[in-house]
């Protein structure tokens, strides 16, 4: 401190003094560094949150400053870290989810050549989904982008097996139809009973094997579990509910479907439609 005291500085005169002599130094505390941001000089404070749900703290956090922090002239504050990082993934996400569901669509239209079926197919997946709704209330999570990636997965499933299931209703009521006798209702019901029993065993196949690969991670404690566990839970809860979609709503939208083609005469095999 006495050397930088003792440092010469040039007056108008062209004089060179101490520059105690025009200055008081001292040390002080003050931060490490000087941080800007676009330009602007920027203070950092670093939150550790207990929770998840950095909206919902964003938010009512927001809300507090602006009741109670009066700014200077020329100050701002904005939110970053984890919460931009949440932003940026919702919006993302408004685009995938579209696209994903048309792909999706898109791919049953291509399996069956008709529109009905697809729709038939797509729309009860939906119902899926509340079982993945719930698990996810009862464990506490809130939506975000490991969440959304289980429902994903979840309506991959549900539409894969879906389909498998249409096409065993299919093939036992092309037997009654390749018989030539005039189909009745009853033929349309006796067939979608047969399909659905003989795709049951598979069904409960694929919802024990998912549970039993995916409920252990419920548990985990692990590294990485904080990001498997959201993607789990839809899974978990969801596999519940598919399997009463598969199994009762699929053949349920099918024999209505049959019927009403039934009643219009254009109820043909399943090849000839192709």
């Amino acid at each position: 401190m006495d050397e930088l005291n003792r440092v010469l500085i040039a007056t108008p005169s062209g004089a060179q003094i101490p520059i105690s002599e025009v200055a008081k130094l001292s040390f002080s505390r003050g931060p490490a560094m000087i941080r800007d941001e676009d330009g602007q000089l920027t203070g950092y404070v670093y939150i550790d949150l207990n929770t998840t749900d950095y909206g919902g703290f964003v938010d009512q956090a927001s809300n507090m400053l602006r009741q109670k922090l009066q700014l200077p002239a020329g100050y701002t504050y904005q939110w970053s870290g984890e919460y931009e990082f949440q932003l940026r993934a919702k919006e993302r996400m408004k685009l995938i989810l579209p696209v994903v569901f048309f792909v999706i669509f898109l791919l049953l239209y291509m399996v069956f050549h008709n529109l009905t079926e697809a729709l038939v197919l797509i729309f009860p997946t939906f119902y899926a989904m509340t079982g993945g709704l719930i698990l996810q209330w009862l464990l506490g999570y809130n939506f975000s982008v490991a969440v959304w990636v289980g429902y994903i997965a979840l309506f991959g499933i549900a539409v894969e097996t879906g389909v498998v299931m249409v096409v065993y209703l299919h093939e036992s009521l092309d037997k009654r139809i390749a018989l030539g006798r005039p189909l009745t209702e009853a033929d349309i019901h006796e067939a979608a009973i047969e399909g659905a029993v003989q795709r049951l065993r598979p069904k409960l196949m694929t919802v024990c094997a998912v549970l039993a690969s995916l409920i252990p991670i419920l548990w985990a404690s692990g590294i990485g579990s904080d990001v498997m566990k959201p993607i789990a839970a839809p899974m978990v809860g969801g596999m519940i509910t598919s399997t009463i979609h598969v199994l009762i709503l699929v053949p349920v939208f099918f024999v209505l479907m049959k019927e009403r083609a039934l009643r219009r005469g254009t109820l043909l095999p399943e090849r000839a439609e192709e």
